[in-house]
C-alpha cells in the first residue's frame, strides 16, 4: 500500500499546496528524506513565485502531479551537510533553483547543461531517484544532493537574488553595456522601464506607427512573455542575422511565420533555465554588478491572492513569499 507523503520519508515537513487544477493552495504535511552522506539540509527563507508555478497548479500543461508544491527559486540557510559535503557548511546562505538531479552521464550533464538531461529531476512535481514525488520551495525546509546547490553571495539581499525574468533582463542587458529597448504592450509601463529599470528606449508594440518606424533596428529579442502572442510583428523589428529567442512557456502553440525568417535570415529559438554551472555564475555577476529582482513581498497565507494577481500580470516584478517568517502550521 503506498504511503501518504507525511509518511514518505522521516523528516517531517510542511508547506502550501494545489490538490486539483484549480490552483487553490493550503497548508500541506509530507516529509522530506534523511540527510544523505552527499546532501544539504536548507531551512527556506525565502521563495520566488514564478509563472511556471501558476501554470503547474492549474495544470495547463497537462502534467502535474497533484498535490503540488511549487517553487523552485529558493534562498535560504544551510542546516545541515553530510559526511562528504564539501561546498557548503552550516549556516552559510544557499539558493536551489529548478533542477535537483541528473542522470551525471549524458552529454548534456558532461557539459555543465544539467538542466537538458534526459533524466532531469525538477525542484518539484518530478519523480525522485528513490520514485518519491520532489516538493518545491513553498515549505520550510528542502533536502538537496550538493551538487545542485548554489552558493548564495553575501552582498546580494537574499529575498530579491532569485527570479523575475523581465525586468532582470533589462539589467543584465545594460551591465553588459548593451542599448536595451523594452518592448510592451502598455504605454503606462513606459516611466518604469526608463527610469526605474535603466532602459535606453520603450516601444509599444500595439502603436502600428512606432513599430513601422522600429522595423529592423534590432539585432536581438528576448521574448519572456508567457501568454499566446503573435511573432510576427517580433520577426520584424529583427535587422538582417537577427535572432529572436523566447523563454516565455504559453500553453498553446505560437504562429511562426517563415517568410521573415527566410528573407531576412532571421533565427528564431528558445532557451531553458541554466546548468548549475551557468546559474552560480548568474549569481555571481548579480552580485558584482548590483542586479537584483525588483519585488513584492508577501507572506504564506498570501499566495492565492499572488496567483490572481500574477495571471493577470499585476506585479512589479517579482512576487516573493517570506516562508521564514510566515509559514506557521
Amino acid at each position: 500500500m503506498a504511503k501518504s507523503p507525511e509518511e514518505e520519508h522521516p523528516q517531517k515537513a510542511f508547506g502550501w499546496a494545489a490538490r486539483d487544477s484549480s490552483g487553490v493552495l493550503s497548508p500541506f504535511h509530507f516529509s522530506r528524506r534523511e540527510n544523505g552522506e552527499e546532501d544539504v539540509t536548507i531551512k527556506i527563507l525565502y521563495c520566488g513565485v514564478c509563472h511556471s508555478d501558476l501554470h503547474i497548479v492549474k495544470n495547463d500543461w497537462g502534467f502535474t502531479r497533484f498535490p503540488v508544491v511549487p517553487g523552485h527559486e529558493i534562498v535560504g540557510v544551510v542546516t545541515k551537510t553530510g559526511k562528504n559535503v564539501k561546498k557548503f557548511k552550516v549556516g552559510d546562505r544557499v539558493g536551489v533553483g529548478v533542477l535537483v538531479g541528473s542522470c551525471k552521464k549524458c552529454d548534456s550533464c558532461q557539459q555543465d547543461l544539467e538542466n537538458y538531461c534526459p533524466q532531469v529531476i525538477f525542484t518539484y512535481n518530478s519523480l525522485y531517484h528513490d520514485g518519491t514525488i520532489t516538493y518545491g520551495g513553498y515549505s520550510d525546509a528542502v533536502v538537496v544532493e550538493e551538487c545542485y546547490v548554489l552558493r548564495f553571495p553575501d552582498n546580494l539581499p537574499p529575498d530579491a537574488g532569485l527570479g523575475g525574468l523581465g525586468h532582470v533582463a533589462v539589467k543584465f542587458g545594460k551591465a553588459f553595456g548593451l542599448r536595451v529597448t523594452v518592448i510592451s504592450t502598455s504605454p503606462k509601463k513606459e516611466d518604469e522601464a526608463i527610469n526605474r529599470l535603466g532602459a535606453d528606449a520603450f516601444l509599444v508594440s500595439s502603436d502600428p506607427a512606432k513599430m513601422k518606424v522600429a522595423m529592423g533596428t534590432m539585432d536581438y529579442i528576448i521574448d519572456t512573455v508567457s501568454a499566446v502572442h503573435a511573432l510576427a510583428p517580433l520577426l520584424g523589428l529583427l535587422k538582417l542575422n537577427g535572432k529572436l529567442v523566447t523563454l516565455g512557456l504559453p500553453d498553446k502553440p505560437l504562429e511562426l511565420p517563415i517568410f521573415p525568417l527566410v528573407l531576412g535570415r532571421k533565427l528564431v529559438g528558445g532557451s531553458d533555465v541554466g546548468g548549475m554551472k551557468e546559474t552560480q555564475e548568474m549569481l555571481d555577476f548579480c552580485a558584482e554588478h548590483g542586479i537584483t529582482a525588483d519585488i513584492e513581498l508577501i507572506r504564506m497565507e498570501n499566495v492565492n491572492m499572488a496567483m490572481e494577481r500574477l495571471a493577470k500580470s499585476d506585479v512589479r516584478y517579482r512576487f516573493v513569499i517570506d516562508v521564514a517568517n510566515s509559514l506557521s502550521q
